[in-house]
């Protein structure tokens, strides 16, 4: 393959935003995505959830030129869209795992970063069951993407955490495997 056509060969890329809770704000957001080339994958919106900003989380997978996706990212800032992250997707399998115990209590934000510094993996998904309360026995599923073959890394590192932080670890609950 010549650089030329690596330049122009589309690639997936993430790129993570904050809505205002507004009609028509979402359109906004993909329509400079559409103008600069973009071919949306998906599109996750958050609409029952509030950043600390008071903004709605929305996650958009997306192909496009690798020579576009920077200007791409200018227009979405320029139209007054909030960029979180922006980048090429480089993880192709997921792991979920299951997180018991005192998971808020234990700084479940801090557990989470922990985990993405001792994995080539990210947290993808968190899903949170405090039934007792947050001072209670809680549980945490939580979906990781890793890169191909690393997801017994990953594994690895939720072990850790867990032991640290008293948790038990039941895992892994899906494993799949798909292309980055």
């Amino acid at each position: 393959m010549s650089d030329d056509a690596s330049a122009t060969d589309p690639r997936a890329y993430t790129v993570r935003l904050e809505l205002v809770d507004e009609p028509g704000e979402l359109l906004g957001a993909l329509e400079p995505i559409a103008a600069n080339g973009g071919n949306l994958l998906s599109v996750f919106h958050e609409r029952g959830s509030v950043t600390p900003r008071g903004r709605i989380p929305v996650e958009v997978d997306l192909e496009c030129p690798p020579d576009r996706f920077d200007a791409l990212v200018a227009d979405l800032r320029e139209a007054g869209v909030n960029v979180i992250k922006a980048g090429a997707e480089r993880y192709g399998e997921e792991v979920s795992v299951l997180l018991v115990g005192d998971v808020v209590e234990t700084d479940l934000s801090e557990t989470l970063s922990s985990i993405e510094a001792n994995a080539d993996a990210t947290v993808a998904d968190v899903s949170l069951s405090a039934p007792g309360g947050t001072s209670d026995v809680a549980s945490a599923r939580l979906r990781l993407a890793a890169e191909a073959g690393a997801t017994g890394e990953a594994i690895a590192a939720v072990r850790e955490v867990a032991e640290r932080k008293d948790l038990r670890v039941i895992e892994p609950l899906t494993e799949l495997e798909g292309s980055a």
